[in-house]
């Protein structure tokens, strides 16, 4: 994650300007502008880590956003913890040292993202952890926080998932809306494959063994398998393998815990789960702050 472009930057900067960091009154009113602090933050149930390059991003930020001086800083993370290590709770993450006034004012938009990204990173092990010994790899959605893709993807990538589309415009994925609308698969596969930018990979979405005949028939070079059950996903993994056996196989609707190692042990190449993005718990995190400790 490069958390230095232009695109981390900008959601980073909105986040402290929309809790208007660098107006906090109450810190104003009680703290000494010159005090000098160390904060730990403390992962208080166990989890898997994401976001920890947030926070010297954040601090960084609401310096050049401060009207005064804050002075240096130093985020210290011990070598065994990183983004997408799994800690116990009461383990520290990482202790900022700066000055007070900062890191009380930066306290809530860095334990927010981290928070969330957290949390998406730990529900995203769990399901990773229910494929494990099958081919099936976890894929994520495009069901994501607008503004947030990124960071969002990027904390499934931190729990071992694996990222799937980034927008629109990556890669051509037919769905059916796009069927429904476009005059049916055999229609709008034809223009896909033949209208198709670069070496853009078409995708169709199908609910039928008649739709999967009307996707292999025209020629489709992946099939999303949605909202079919395991005994359905299996038996139409066989016709793919026997008919067209280099097209990739994605299994997706609805997916949880109890039922996603019943559809990776039929054979699907992929799983995608929405619910690694759209219903991640944030995990519980906490920032403690004690003045003069170094």
């Amino acid at each position: 994650m490069d958390w230095k472009s232009k695109r981390v930057t900008a959601l980073l900067e909105a986040a402290l300007i929309e809790d208007r960091a660098t107006e906090d009154e109450t810190t104003r009113l009680t703290i000494d502008p010159l005090l000098r602090a160390s904060a730990s933050i403390l992962a208080k149930e166990d989890c898997v880590v994401s976001g920890l390059g947030c926070i010297p991003a954040f601090l960084e930020i609401f310096a050049r956003l401060s009207k005064k001086p804050v002075g240096r800083f130093e985020v210290i993370s011990h070598p065994e913890i990183f983004d997408g290590v799994r800690v116990k709770k009461g383990q520290a993450l990482a202790v900022i040292r700066h000055n007070a006034a900062s890191i009380l004012s930066c306290e809530r938009v860095i334990l927010n993202l981290m928070q969330r990204m957290s949390g998406i990173a730990t529900l995203t092990a769990q399901y990773v952890r229910e494929v494990q010994g099958t081919k099936a790899k976890v894929l994520d959605t495009r069901k994501t926080m607008p503004g947030m893709r990124l960071l969002d993807k990027y904390a499934v990538a931190c729990g071992g998932g694996t990222n799937h589309r980034q927008d629109l415009h990556d890669d051509v994925l037919i769905k059916n809306n796009h069927i429904s609308l476009g005059g049916g698969i055999p229609t709008v596969l034809k223009k896909a494959l033949e209208d198709r930018r670069g070496g853009m990979r078409v995708q169709v979405e199908v609910r039928t063994f008649t739709e999967l005949e009307q996707a292999l028939l025209g020629g489709a070079e992946a099939l999303l398998l949605d909202n079919m059950t395991p005994a359905e996903v299996a038996k139409a993994v066989k016709v793919i393998r026997k008919r067209a056996p280099g097209v990739s196989i994605e299994a997706s609707g609805n997916m949880n815990l109890k039922t996603i190692r019943s559809y990776a042990e039929t054979g699907v190449d992929f799983i995608s789960v929405g619910a690694l993005t759209h219903s991640a718990v944030a995990v519980d995190l906490s920032m403690k702050i004690t003045a003069d400790v170094y």
